[in-house]
């Protein structure tokens, strides 16, 4: 088990260098000038192109460029981000935990609700409850995301006033910017931050303003993952060793849940860890819908007005976390399966 989490992890390391290597190939088809943005850190800077240009090469060899912006990345120089008018790196910083936060609900509910209907389903092939999750499914993956978000913020924040947008109220959000020294920011998670200052209020109003985009992404990607585990339960409930298993005795409970559905996770493991690593990337239509400015809107934010620093580091990012998903997805599935030898995965 070390040596194969030791192998991917050297694995890690040759496919960043890789992703890097065919951003800086995309890179290089800008100009001088444009190219200078990826090594900005303030808008003094800014002011200066031509001195970083040279000095950092930018008119020399593909490999001496190449060099220095290796060299300043691994040191935490992303850049500067138009579009956030700071640091890469600190733009980061403030957009990555409005998006965490949301996947840290959404995600646990998504993998749960996802698993247990698509595993009744299967069981129970042809009957109402299988029709009623196979038409969740077809209108929660068919239905735009946009368009349920719009649907959910019409009824339950237009009309009936229930939940808010954005991520805290503006009056928290006021007492925060007057009270620093009373709230401290530990994770970046309002929720989270909430509970460990003790500030009741303050989780109360960030958790009430999640419900509406967490039933939302819920809702849209659960529906591939019942679809996935309906599939594999109706497939391997009509394999040999279940019936050699009824043959022996075993009752029910213990075929459906002991012995097809620990099989029939390992495809449905498999596309969990790539919806995981997507999900880090953001939504950009339940961000925008709801007004929560995360990693999605920054990254179309970024594209929109070719905020090249900022692509070249989502590129990165979710190359990584591409990467670290498919080895715990690997590792699960291994111990679910034990026939199965990290060897040859």
């Amino acid at each position: 088990m070390l040596a194969f989490i030791i192998r991917r992890c050297i694995f890690l390391i040759f496919v960043l260098i890789g992703i890097s290597l065919l951003i800086f190939c995309i890179l290089m088809t800008f100009s001088p000038e444009r190219r200078a943005a990826a090594y900005v850190q303030s808008p003094q800077q800014a002011q200066n192109i031509p001195g970083i240009i040279k000095q950092y090469g930018l008119n020399q060899s593909f490999y001496v460029q190449y060099k220095h912006w290796t060299s300043q990345t691994l040191s935490g120089n992303f850049g500067w981000s138009l579009v956030a008018a700071q640091p890469v790196w600190d733009a980061f910083c403030q957009y990555f935990p409005i998006t965490f936060e949301l996947n840290l609900y959404a995600v646990p509910l998504t993998l749960l609700i996802g698993i247990y209907l698509g595993t009744l389903s299967g069981i129970h092939r042809g009957s109402a409850i299988d029709h009623f999750t196979r038409i969740i499914a077809i209108i929660g993956w068919s239905l735009p995301t946009f368009l349920f978000a719009l649907i959910l913020l019409m009824v339950f924040y237009g009309y009936l006033g229930w939940f808010g947008t954005g991520i805290i109220s503006d009056d928290f959000q006021l007492y925060l910017l007057n009270h620093t020294d009373e709230f401290i920011r530990y994770t970046g998670l309002y929720t989270i931050d909430g509970i460990l200052n003790f500030n009741g209020a303050i989780f109360l109003d960030a958790l009430k303003r999640l419900v509406l985009p967490v039933a939302t992404q819920v809702f849209v990607v659960v529906a591939l993952l019942m679809r996935i585990t309906r599939s594999s339960m109706i497939e391997e409930l009509s394999k040999d060793y279940i019936t050699t298993a009824r043959a022996k005795g075993a009752d029910n409970k213990t075929v459906y849940y002991k012995h097809a559905r620990k099989n029939a996770l390992i495809p449905t493991i498999t596309v969990s860890g790539q919806l995981v690593a997507l999900s880090m990337e953001g939504s950009v239509a339940v961000e925008i819908v709801f007004n929560r400015h995360g990693m999605g809107w920054w990254l179309v934010s970024s594209a929109t007005q070719l905020d090249m620093p900022v692509l070249m580091f989502m590129c990165m990012f979710m190359g990584f976390v591409f990467v670290v998903s498919n080895l715990v997805c690997d590792l699960l599935i291994a111990w679910l399966d034990p026939r199965i030898r990290l060897s040859t995965i």
